[in-house]
């Protein structure tokens, strides 16, 4: 074999035929971005995968059922060469030579006229990485690519986004890791990020030195800038030029007055844009064990705020109603009024023994889970010292997940 190295070049297949002989995974594996390139695809093999099967129903490709035979490839700019059959593939890849035509060889590399890189592609761009023969390599080293403009980390400053405007990121429940890939790239394109408390800290760090951070944190009890504030700054410094980040934890819409700033962006003829974060009340039971739903114990989950007691002349939530329905109840902001929305609760039909976990610092590195019931709550918050944050999540799905300490 050749040990020169390859020649890199990108296809254009819109429109041209590519044949691919064979039906196995290897076959589902390329078919689809042959597809997706615009190929006119060419599927020749007596047996094929249901995806495959799938594709030739609904027209996407021509499916030969048959063995390969001399001349199938007449006419095609492109060969995969992808049966379990070694002579099969041989002979596909000869009838390509002799055609001049170049044939990757699923089997074979070394007798192939072309290689498959590990291809992957984000706004607009095409990475694609041949690792002399390592599958695994190159599809390491263009998942690290990828991954890298995905967030922003390679794209030099003077190509980034750099519309003025605000955009709305939600960090997800605490761990970065479990922030999606649009809000961290929003967050290095940004000139000013505005964030609160909850937004996952550690990806502040990552910022450039020349991105000025304003802290809007809102602490229980303590400190807290007022909305108003945060609205005139964000809606102050994009009208300035500069792109806004506003990077607050969980999901924007979710009790988090989201919509207040997309609102008060609107007036001022700012634009915005937002980009959701996994929500709390969902991800922090998943990551600790506990599921929201449940078959035969629960067919439905509410999310509530307990920022205020059951009985605050403000309150808009009837905790009789939400007593007398089956299902879960996930409270947000509530540890400060647990105890009364417990007896509220009970008040309103719940068994005073229906399981309750208290998920304080969910998914961060200090999180823990306190198992209570609703009659026990409030003792068991005082004992184990517990302090926002925390999801509350009450019923039967609790005990679904700790069926030895609810026995």
């Amino acid at each position: 074999m050749d040990e020169h190295p390859t020649y890199p070049a990108g296809l254009r297949l819109s429109g041209r035929k590519v044949v691919v002989v064979g039906g196995g995974h290897v076959a589902q594996r390329r078919v689809p971005a042959l597809i997706a390139a615009g190929a006119e695809v060419v599927l020749v093999s007596p047996v094929v995968t249901p995806a495959l099967e799938g594709l030739a129903g609904a027209g996407e490709v021509t499916w030969r059922r048959r063995r390969y035979q001399q001349g199938d490839l007449a006419g095609a700019w492109y060969v995969v060469a992808a049966t379990d059959d070694p002579v099969a593939n041989a002979a596909v890849s000869e009838e390509a030579e002799g055609q001049r035509t170049f044939c990757v060889r699923a089997d074979d590399a070394t007798q192939a006229t072309a290689w498959t890189p590990a291809v992957g592609r984000h706004a607009g761009v095409t990475v694609a990485v041949l690792g002399n023969r390592d599958p695994r390599g190159s599809a390491a080293v263009r998942d690290q690519i990828v991954e890298c403009l995905r967030e922003g980390r390679i794209h030099p400053r003077e190509h980034r986004d750099t519309t003025p405007g605000v955009v709305l990121v939600g960090g997800g429940p605490g761990d970065p890791e479990l922030m999606s890939v649009a809000g961290r790239r929003a967050l290095m394109e940004a000139d000013v990020v505005v964030a609160d408390r909850l937004a996952p800290r550690e990806l502040l760090s990552e910022l450039s030195p020349d991105v000025e951070l304003v802290d809007v944190a809102k602490l229980p009890r303590g400190r807290s800038a007022l909305q108003t504030e945060i609205n005139r700054v964000i809606v102050d410094r994009a009208l300035a030029g500069k792109r806004v980040v506003r990077f607050k934890g969980g999901d924007s819409f979710v009790f988090g007055r989201g919509y207040e700033e997309v609102l008060a962006c609107r007036e001022a003829g700012v634009p915005v844009t937002v980009i959701p974060g996994i929500t709390s009340p969902i991800a922090v039971p998943a990551v600790a064990g506990i599921p929201v739903t449940h078959r035969g114990v629960a067919h439905g989950f509410s999310v509530l705020s307990g920022h205020l007691p059951p009985d605050h002349p403000d309150s808009l939530v009837d905790w009789g109603a939400v007593a007398s329905v089956e299902g879960t109840v996930l409270l947000m902001m509530a540890v400060e009024n647990a105890p009364a929305i417990a007896e509220a609760l009970v008040e309103g039909g719940r068994d005073a023994g229906t399981p309750v976990a208290v998920l304080c610092d969910g998914t961060m590195p200090g999180e823990r889970t306190v198992l209570a019931t609703l009659a026990t709550l409030a003792e068991r918050l005082e004992t184990e010292r517990v302090r926002p944050p925390a999801v509350i999540v009450v019923g039967e799905v609790v005990a679904v997940a700790h069926p030895a300490h609810f026995s």
